[in-house]
């Protein structure tokens, strides 16, 4: 046994496991399975060699795929878009109500019903602050968990480090487009090898979060500035019709960012699921085919990179090793004489 690279107690057996913590050793470079650190590899196989041989799984040690998590996030993103067809339907009365006013001008019955729906709407936001809230400190451990498993998948292959995994969407400006190219980077790297990336549901997402996000701003602009100016003027300036027609401009968009947020809160739920599903099957997934022999016939170049040794073509000079063509033929140690003798 050798000391384990996770809990450090010397209870890693020939498997590759520790006996202590469960977790399974990655194999260094050119180290033969159940081969502790520091012990020489064994005789070269004789010719002749296999043109490719199977590759082992990649080991799983370093990829944290527990589920609890997930589906803690994905059952947050559910009550959250609950919550949010609450907020959608506190929108539509309230347009309706300041549609009441523009009608029937201002009397007691339409300002009862504008405090009433401004009542609901408060509840609304309360609830959907608290649900949106734990949703996004869910999201941000469970992004930070995909981000360091996709390092493992394809160490250095990343634009931003681990730490803007949860910084950069509460980083203001950068937070519209950081993020992207962060799961764009964890996408690429969490497919099998051999696939490609999807992007359909993650671009239909993220665009809906963007959009939705924009209405909010826009609807919060426009419904503080009216209410600002109503405020004023008490409701007696010659133009108290056009900042009413403003509030219900405001509701307007907020409804309709509400329904892109709900839109976004569904797709944000099946990104969950779709990223978790590829993580596991990368995790089991190893490379295609380990690399033969260094110019042996059949040896495919570069196979199983990054996670094998690269392999070369036929004739092809490996970095530090003898030039193409070696071994020479035998020589004649007393001289082969003039070409042609």
């Amino acid at each position: 046994m050798y000391p384990c690279g996770n809990c450090r107690a010397a209870a890693v057996g020939p498997d590759g496991r520790c006996a202590a913590c469960g977790a399974y050793q990655q194999q260094a470079a050119g180290m033969a399975p159940g081969m502790a650190p520091g012990m020489a590899p064994g005789p070269a196989p004789a010719y002749p060699y296999a043109p490719a041989m199977p590759a082992a799984p990649m080991p799983v040690g370093g990829v944290d795929l527990r589920r609890g998590l997930r589906i803690a996030l994905m059952t947050a993103l559910g009550v959250s878009t609950a919550v949010l067809l609450f907020v959608f339907w506190t929108d539509t009365q309230t347009r309706a109500a300041i549609q009441d006013m523009l009608d029937n001008g201002v009397t007691s019955t339409t300002e009862q019903d504008i405090q009433d729906t401004d009542a609901a709407a408060t509840i609304a936001a309360v609830l959907n602050f608290l649900t949106l809230a734990a949703s996004a400190a869910l999201w941000a451990v469970w992004f930070r968990r995909a981000r360091i498993n996709a390092e493992f998948f394809a160490p250095g292959s990343h634009r931003f480090g681990i730490g803007w995994a949860a910084g950069a969407w509460f980083t203001p400006v950068v937070n519209f487009w950081f993020p992207k190219q962060i799961v764009n980077d964890i996408y690429k790297a969490s497919v099998p090898p051999g696939a490609r990336a999807p992007k359909g549901l993650l671009n239909a997402w993220w665009t809906l979060w963007i959009a939705s996000g924009v209405c909010a701003m826009v609807s919060s602009v426009l419904g503080a500035s009216a209410g600002a100016r109503i405020a004023a003027k008490g409701y007696d300036g010659s133009s108290w019709r056009e900042d009413v027609e403003a509030l219900k401009n405001s509701a307007n968009v907020s409804a309709f960012g509400t329904l892109l947020m709900i839109a976004a809160g569904v797709l944000a739920l099946l990104v969950v699921r779709q990223l978790g599903g590829l993580q596991e099957r990368r995790a089991t997934a190893g490379p295609a085919v380990a690399p033969g022999m260094p110019g042996m016939p059949g040896a495919p170049v570069h196979a199983g990179a990054p996670y094998g040794a690269p392999g070369y073509a036929p004739g092809q000079q490996q970095p530090g090793g003898p030039a193409a063509g070696w071994p020479h033929p035998p020589q004649n140690p007393y001289g082969s004489g003039p070409a042609g003798y």
